[in-house]
């Protein structure tokens, strides 16, 4: 459990507050690259309780500012966008990519300009990565290096991400989606269905069979690796090998080959999270029906859980496939469905003060502690963890495989075992 000054101090990330100062000074993503057209329509974007606009201008660029306009703060998402800029319809002013006023056209032409040149204007820089544009928020004259994921740099048809969008504080959304334990449980109906062996193969039933695997660390430099180690007969193991790039970023265990996931949750505001699901192929394009194999998703890839309901209608819980054998009751929606409802019904901000954690929760305590190190060493010395020269992030990968019962998970060659 933790007490109630550190659950405060891990969860609010508005603006003044030491986990958002923090945050702000990673690469978070905003919203699919996709959405955005060159002189379209503004994408409205909320990020850490503050809001924003994307877009992309007449060549391509994409310029990422301040929602009302400096002048009498009407919407930007109203804005014109033509000829390299954002155009308030208010009063004409215009803005380019770069976050500068560059027209003012009601103030008197001999001063135009010169005033023009006053506007101050919030804008933070962007790069397009992965099917995604990122932003960074922070403080610094010169943004941190970008954390060059292996999806980060494979052409568009390699790559897909999704965007779910949850009624909970992001630090709930994370720990979800390092949580292994729960598979077993929550999402046994998935897995032990057509789909979800098609999917995860052999690993359905190791995850279905032991429902206690033990846990095992290997500490780096952007966070951990988790093995979640389970039985598989008497000779040997199964090793499901997280990776936890904090502060954000989850990758799922998966085949060596193959199509891959990676999860983050990137915090709209203190108790609203958007959950990004990416999936990507480094070795062939994507099937345009991947996702599917995480169920029936709703046709927005920007809010593709907006059908989920809430707790009013207890996220569309069927009481009675239930008692025909559904574990959770959240039928035909896949995993996300199943771990968003959970997180919602712990209420906005859960009260970590009220938790009996057990083995299971080893990585979550592990997290909770590196962040809280992690948010007091930069609330007090300006220190940023997990990030670095030193770390190779393009080689992030989580797999996983079968070993002998007296080899280690964290050495064991796995590809020449499958080579074999």
């Amino acid at each position: 459990m933790l007490n109630k000054a550190d659950n405060e101090l891990l969860t609010r990330i508005g603006p003044g507050t030491a986990m958002g100062a923090m945050l702000r000074e990673y690469w978070v993503p905003a919203c699919r690259s996709a959405k955005l057209e060159a002189d379209g329509a503004p994408e409205r974007v909320r990020l850490f309780g503050e809001d924003f606009v994307a877009f992309r201008a007449t060549d391509g660029r994409v310029g990422f500012m301040q929602a009302q306009c400096p002048h009498r703060c009407a919407s930007m998402a109203l804005a014109r966008n033509e000829d390299n800029g954002l155009r308030c319809i208010f009063h004409g002013w215009k803005f380019s990519v770069e976050g500068k006023c560059v027209d003012a056209p009601t103030e008197p032409m001999g001063q135009r300009a010169k005033f023009a040149e006053s506007v101050p204007v919030r804008s933070h820089p962007v790069q397009e990565a992965g099917g995604l544009v990122w932003v960074y928020m922070g403080e610094k004259a010169t943004p941190p290096r970008f954390p060059d994921y292996e999806f980060t740099d494979l052409p568009d048809d390699h790559v897909q991400p999704y965007r779910g969008i949850i009624r909970t504080n992001w630090l709930q959304g994370l720990e979800a989606l390092l949580d292994s334990a729960h598979v077993t449980f929550l999402h046994s109906t998935n897995l032990g269905s057509a789909v979800g062996r098609n999917f995860f193969k052999a690993e359905s039933d190791f995850m279905l069979n032991d429902g206690a695997p033990v846990f095992e660390f290997d500490e780096r430099p952007y966070g951990f690796r988790e093995g979640a180690i389970r039985e598989e007969g008497e000779a040997g193991l199964y090793a499901r090998v997280r990776e936890v790039s904090l502060p954000f970023f989850s990758f799922i265990p998966s085949a060596p080959t193959g199509p891959r996931i990676v999860c983050c949750s990137i915090p709209i505001d203190d108790v609203t999270t958007a959950q990004w699901y990416i999936a990507y192929d480094t070795d062939a394009p994507l099937t345009r029906d991947l996702m599917g194999a995480f169920g029936t998703w709703s046709e927005d890839p920007d809010h593709f859980n907006a059908d989920m309901g809430d707790e009013t209608n207890l996220w569309h819980q069927d009481r009675e496939a239930m008692k025909q054998g559904h574990w959770s009751g959240i039928i035909d929606r896949g995993n996300a469905y199943e771990d968003f409802a959970v997180q919602e019904s712990m209420g906005p901000i859960v009260d970590r003060s009220k938790e009996y954690l057990g083995t299971c929760d080893r990585v979550i305590y592990r997290a909770r502690r590196q962040l809280l190190d992690a948010v007091k060493r930069h609330r007090d010395t300006g220190e940023l963890s997990f990030t670095g020269e030193d770390v190779d992030f393009s080689a992030i990968r989580a797999v996983s495989f079968a070993f002998p019962r007296e080899a280690d998970w964290r050495s064991y060659d796995f590809m020449a075992e499958a080579a074999e």
